[in-house]
């Protein structure tokens, strides 16, 4: 199976040697499940998208330091493309940055979020068992980093998975789309020093909060293995 992975943003270049950029950390733990897919990056952030929808067998996106909201051109590009695979019936799992920009392609709203920044390590309930979700577990547990969530659903979405903080976790449009606000590809070394260099607008309290959250573990592995069932039909 061929992945195209649409990166929205680059990690910054001082942690980029111990943590390599958004496409690599995707790239380290899709491998770790499924070994043999082949993984084709398009820098989307740059312009740079596929020719056509049917140039990978499914996309996923990275997260991103810009909101769906924020105007830029790629951006719009991007929700183009996106609308595209939407109608197309092309497999998409939006992560973060493309959960967000999925609802709003499909006409839900993306705002910021009045309970603040989310980071650290959130815990998110499963509300509907999809047969992908093997091996099952009740619950979601990711490293988060996100001010803006989604506020009203599109039409045809079915919500899977949520929290108090985050009400709209993990949700699913048809078969072919599905999207979560959570990072499965970051690690708990990359939300501390993420966390680290965004003192300057994450309130120190909520750092204390997300830094101590970090001593839990977190379900990166599962959640991988759950998008692959999603992208297999399994």
């Amino acid at each position: 199976m061929k992945i195209g992975i649409l990166q929205c943003d680059e990690v910054l270049a001082e942690l980029k040697p111990e943590h390599g950029d958004y496409p690599q950390m995707f790239e380290r733990l899709l491998r770790e499940v499924a070994p043999a897919w082949q993984i084709v990056t398009y820098r989307a952030v740059d312009g740079e998208l596929p020719d056509c929808v049917n140039a990978c067998d499914g996309y996923m996106t990275t997260g991103s330091r810009y909101g769906v909201n924020d105007g830029h051109p790629w951006i719009g590009e991007l929700e183009s493309f996106v609308a595209q695979l939407a109608r197309a019936g092309s497999q998409f799992v939006g992560i973060c940055f493309g959960h967000q920009l999925l609802a709003r392609v499909l006409g839900g709203d993306v705002a910021r979020s009045g309970l603040g920044w989310g980071v650290g390590v959130t815990s998110n309930q499963v509300s509907v068992r999809k047969a992908w979700m093997e091996p099952f577990q009740p619950r979601m547990d990711l490293v988060a980093s996100h001010q803006d969530q989604v506020t009203v659903l599109p039409q045809g979405a079915e919500v899977l998975a949520g929290s108090a903080f985050c009400q709209y976790y993990i949700v699913q449009y048809d078969s072919h789309l599905m999207t979560i606000q959570g990072h499965p590809e970051y690690s708990k070394a990359y939300s501390k020093a993420l966390m680290e260099r965004r003192k300057d607008r994450i309130p120190a309290e909520r750092i204390r909060e997300g830094n101590a959250s970090l001593n839990a573990p977190i379900d990166d592995h599962l959640c991988m293995q759950w998008i692959v069932n999603f992208f297999t039909g399994k």
